[in-house]
């Protein structure tokens, strides 16, 4: 995939302190590696609960329970946003 890809990442809520709801804190380190590659992300709220999808050119490239994310920081140490990443990259 060249750079300067729009990915869109498709977030859904998740149980935090007995409160279900959308959050982006746990997406701020894929975010962060996403746009350190070239890449323009795009938030997307949907209603699957704990789940992330990132979707490039229409199609799923990756998929994690959110809360195998790290929360917060810059995704550098993350193994998930690694991977996430690679997906992205290895996109038609």
């Amino acid at each position: 995939m060249p750079k300067n890809a729009r990915v869109t990442l498709c977030n859904g809520p998740y149980e935090s302190n007995g409160v279900v709801e959308h959050r982006n804190f746990r997406l701020q380190g894929l975010q962060a590696a996403l746009t350190a590659r070239g890449h323009q992300c795009v938030l997307e709220d949907t209603r699957e609960w704990n789940m992330v999808e990132l979707v490039v050119n229409g199609e799923v490239v990756f998929r994690c329970n959110i809360k195998q994310l790290e929360f917060g920081g810059d995704g550098q140490l993350d193994p998930v946003c690694k991977e996430a990443v690679n997906a992205v990259e290895n996109a038609y």
